[in-house]
């Protein structure tokens, strides 16, 4: 496969000479042609200053990037003609209508709506009824749809989304990622940055992303695989206590909060015995222990904490 984004050893700070942040520590990773390629992590990863490094928006202190075999900075006109990038806020005219911000972008790339139609077509539809209201009125899932149409409009070969779900209902976020795989099927490389772990089971591959480094990069199915020890899901109807006798197990790795139950990751294998044993004081609450197969959360989470 051919690689069509490049990043290698991509460092940024922000800040005074007295007070240095960084944002980004030697960040290396590739994108494939026609990947849907995603990158995960919490709010201040990273993500957003990383796309807008690859988006020439923004300089790195260290490293070299290029998209489509242009450099970020030598070649920065050649790559926004080329690309499309939807930013984490909402950034399209807010007084205009769908309409008028949809026809000022075409303009803005020599091209217009008539001409690449075929692309945005599936989504527009879903918000053409509301053409004539301004874009600040719309609601979140429509505007999200509405600025993945500007994106879209100039037919970019590379699309940058940049935390595209945050903020929207569930039913807009499972919509826009059946957008995202039929755009996928247009041969579009397309990122996606998002803090939902969740999401990451949709991406071709990902890129677990924390404190401006990269854990990880796989396919979804490939980080859970690397995920070695026993994981337990272990509830009772004394939550908090249980919690705190876990983290006291000798043979307990680590332990959390996950939704109904705690997660409990085992120091070794074939250790359920022993945590049986351990919490058989707890047997008249209630107790419920299940070996489970971890999910990305999980696995991110260990990647983390080693």
């Amino acid at each position: 496969m051919k690689p069509v984004v490049t990043a290698k050893s991509i460092v940024k700070f922000y800040g005074t000479k007295k007070n240095k942040i960084q944002a980004l520590s030697g960040i290396s990773f590739e994108v494939n042609e026609g990947e849907l390629f995603g990158i995960i992590g919490p709010d201040g990863a990273g993500k957003t200053s990383l796309f807008r490094i690859l988006t020439t928006l923004l300089l790195a202190d260290e490293g070299k990037a290029s998209v489509n075999n242009y450099d970020v900075v030598k070649d920065y006109k050649e790559i926004r003609n080329r690309t499309g990038y939807m930013p984490g806020r909402f950034s399209l005219y807010q007084d205009l209508t769908v309409e008028e911000n949809l026809a000022f972008f075409a303009t803005i790339f020599n091209t217009t709506i008539e001409k690449n139609y075929n692309l945005i077509k599936d989504i527009y539809v879903q918000i053409e009824p509301f053409k004539k209201r301004k874009a600040g009125k719309l609601s979140g899932g429509m505007k999200q749809k509405l600025a993945l149409c500007c994106a879209l409009i100039h037919k970019p070969s590379v699309l940058f989304l940049d935390e595209p779900t945050t903020g929207v209902d569930a039913v807009s976020r499972k919509e826009f990622w059946e957008i995202l795989k039929k755009l996928k099927q247009q041969n579009i490389t397309i990122l996606v940055s998002t803090p939902y772990m969740d999401e990451a089971g949709m991406c071709d591959r990902v890129a677990l992303m924390q404190s401006g480094k990269i854990l990880s990069v796989d396919t979804p199915d490939g980080i859970i695989e690397q995920f070695q020890k026993d994981l337990f899901a272990v509830c009772s109807s004394k939550m908090l206590p249980l919690l705190n006798d876990l983290k006291k197990f000798k043979d307990v790795e680590d332990a959390y909060f996950f939704g109904a139950y705690h997660h409990v990751v085992m120091k070794n294998k074939n250790g359920g015995p022993e945590l049986k044993n351990y919490l058989s004081k707890y047997a008249g609450d209630d107790l419920e222990i299940n070996l489970i197969r971890p999910n990305i959360e999980d696995c991110f989470m260990a990647l983390m904490k080693n």
